[in-house]
């Protein structure tokens, strides 16, 4: 029997991060999500992704793994274990990346940090924070020295189109000058050594600030009273999701996983065969022999959300493919989903169909992103 006791045991066991107190004092509706105690929204998701959308939101997203990668051998370890090319990174610059596994799937999406030549940060999914750290470990026949500090960082992402004059008065730092996929380490509010990043997971611009536990609270205050000039709110990992779905952005465990190639899921561009990797020769393969399915954006045009699982047919009836990623546009107002089909239906404008509740409604296949602004 399932009991309050059990209900308050499950949720100590949660991990919590340093805004916890302030999300449940706020009015948030709390969610387990990848072992935290999470926001998922204060308000409503269209509501929160509105505002980012047009305007300023903050997100706490401390649940993220960072790991350290340090010492002569790091770029070494970073460039076998990642399918992107580390090389071509310079101080201050940030590289989207994958760890492909040795059996053809991806066991996680990444970013990369290049803070010098013997010092990375690799920013992981909180899903996979303990597998992707035994996977490091495991393939760290180097000897690169490697921390794991997710457990002593806290990020913020602050999205929307007013994000920099939501942060500017809090640095000296000249954000309009900061270019896209780029960092630097600067005083922020009253904390020095605070990572700004020019990166995000919304596509409405924005940034990412990485800091010690300490002075969270304190600095997540400070944004909103910052803000307060643009209208911020906090915003949960409901609106994350759709934000970032209306990017065609991948999401581990739904889009990629374990199972899927980077390059069918249309991470080719992140994948350089200039250079060995793990199991570089088998994606190169794949590559070469043709794929038989390709991640793409599928549009509804009869009215219906496309779920993850969701079958896709052709206009016989045959099954040619799932959805892994769907939801109701809040800027569209339409349903948008991402899925895998047979390689000869990813051509955009083709007609498929989602099986949705035993009826089988019209869909196109689309370009991504969805949404262009």
């Amino acid at each position: 029997m399932f009991t309050f006791a059990s209900t308050q045991r499950r949720l100590m066991e949660l991990k919590k991060t340093a805004l916890n107190q302030w999300h449940h004092e706020n009015g948030a509706k709390m969610v387990s999500f990848a072992g935290f105690d999470m926001p998922v929204r204060y308000t409503s998701d269209i509501e929160e992704h509105k505002t980012v959308r047009n305007g300023v939101g903050i997100f706490d997203v401390s649940h993220m793994g960072e790991f350290m990668v340090r010492g002569p051998k790091a770029l070494d370890l970073i460039q076998w274990v990642t399918s992107n090319d580390a090389s071509k990174l310079f101080d201050g610059k940030v590289q989207y990346s994958c760890l492909p596994n040795d059996q053809g799937g991806i066991v996680d999406d990444l970013l990369v940090y290049r803070i010098n030549g013997q010092e990375y940060m690799m920013v992981v999914n909180a899903s996979n924070i303990e597998k992707d750290w035994n996977w490091l470990n495991q393939q760290n026949k180097v000897g690169a020295d490697l921390e794991d500090i997710s457990d002593q960082v806290s990020l913020f992402a602050v999205q929307g189109p007013h994000a920099r004059q939501a942060l500017q008065s809090l640095t000296e730092l000249n954000l309009d000058e900061m270019e896209f996929y780029t960092f630097q380490k600067a005083k922020f509010g009253d904390v020095h050594d605070v990572i700004i990043s020019a990166t995000g997971y919304t596509g409405a611009g924005g940034f990412e600030i990485y800091l010690k536990n300490d002075p969270a609270v304190d600095l997540w205050n400070k944004i909103m009273e910052a803000g307060k000039k643009w209208d911020i709110n906090p915003i949960g990992l409901g609106a994350r999701d759709t934000l970032r779905l209306e990017m065609g952005f991948c999401l581990y465990g739904n889009d990629i996983t374990d199972s899927t190639s980077p390059i069918e899921a249309g991470l080719g561009w992140i994948t350089k065969f200039t250079k060995d990797f793990i199991n570089s020769a088998g994606l190169r393969k794949h590559k070469e022999q043709g794929l038989n399915r390709k991640l793409v954006g599928i549009k509804m045009v009869d009215r219906g959300i496309p779920r993850p699982g969701y079958d896709i047919q052709n206009g016989s009836g045959e099954i040619i493919g799932r959805i892994t990623s769907g939801t109701i546009s809040p800027m569209l107002g339409v349903g948008i989903g991402l899925g895998y089909v047979k390689t000869e239906y990813k051509e955009a404008d083709t007609n498929v169909y989602v099986s949705i509740r035993n009826k089988c409604l019209l869909a196109k296949v689309v370009k991504i992103p969805f949404y262009k602004g």
